[in-house]
């Protein structure tokens, strides 16, 4: 995959991210309004859920802003990851409201009147769920054509927030049927899974700024380099994540008696074979001599 395409793609990944905004802006508006009207924790917990993902989504969008920057001076290797810089701030705020949900849920189960909320906000959960299932969808759809890791984690998190609203209906339910305290339990569930979401944004982004990556797809990339032609051994890889492009590094080993321009050759075949993987963005390799070894039977060098 060539830069300008990766460029496009980024840019195609924008209008996930946007339709993720709209779509949060209406249903977090939505089930705000119903869920103070009506009484109900549950749907007021998922509505300020939803406006944690109006942050979350628009820290994805000016990331993706930014990882379109060309190299300068100051960022050689290029903007790529300031999608992932977005990603971590966003789970700091998407704690902080977790927190504060989990807080006034708790307080909530304590001094509940036992009233049970309206019906209402039962369908405007419902109604909720299935419209974030609609944009799951859509979502899962442009990160599989465009291969954006950014854009499948917001498709994973539209489809958390449809069960998250599921689960408000059946706390909701639940207090219809002379169970109130279910509906401030719900709240409760839904700050954890929250808190939840935030964590497994910092893990992974943090993982990437600190450049950790998947081991089992190093040993992957170590099995396609063995099989190219004239490669002995592969001494050493090494990877990293830049934005959603990946990084190799790797020392091969040649035969000893083979000429700098069939070891240059070699080295080229590797490039090109990793870089069939669409996500590997830029090939280091550096080839060395394989080492003498010793003759068993006469003692000398072979």
């Amino acid at each position: 995959m060539d830069q300008q395409q990766r460029y496009h793609n980024l840019k195609m990944g924008e209008r996930g991210a946007i339709i993720s905004i709209v779509a949060y802006i209406v249903l977090s508006s939505l089930k705000l309004i119903i869920g103070v009207a009506a009484g109900s924790e549950a749907l007021k917990a998922d509505g300020l859920n939803n406006a944690t993902d109006i942050v979350a989504s628009v820290a994805v969008l000016i990331g993706l802003k930014l990882a379109q920057k060309p190299a300068d001076e100051d960022h050689q290797y290029g903007h790529w990851k300031s999608e992932t810089i977005a990603s971590l701030i966003a789970s700091f705020i998407m704690m902080a409201v977790g927190l504060q949900v989990l807080y006034q849920a708790v307080v909530s189960i304590f001094e509940s009147g036992g009233e049970p909320p309206d019906p209402i906000s039962m369908w405007t959960g419902l109604f909720c769920a299935a419209v974030m299932y609609v944009v799951y969808r859509y979502n899962r759809r442009l990160a599989g054509q465009i291969n954006s890791q950014a854009v499948m984690a917001a498709a994973k998190d539209n489809l958390s927030d449809a069960v998250v609203s599921i689960g408000a209906v059946i706390g909701i339910a639940g207090s219809q049927l002379n169970m109130p305290w279910l509906d401030p339990l719900t709240a409760v569930l839904v700050g954890c899974i929250i808190c939840k979401t935030a964590w497994d944004i910092f893990r992974e982004a943090s993982h990437h700024l600190s450049d950790g990556f998947d081991e089992s797809l190093i040993a992957t990339y170590k099995d396609m380099i063995a099989k190219v032609s004239g490669v002995q051994e592969v001494k050493d890889i090494k990877a990293r994540n830049y934005g959603n492009n990946e990084v190799i590094d790797v020392i091969i080993v040649v035969d000893a008696d083979t000429e700098f321009q069939k070891a240059h050759e070699i080295a080229t075949q590797v490039e090109e074979e990793l870089k069939k993987v669409p996500v590997i963005y830029e090939v280091n390799v550096h080839y060395e001599p394989a080492e003498p070894v010793e003759d068993q039977e006469g003692g000398g060098l072979r």
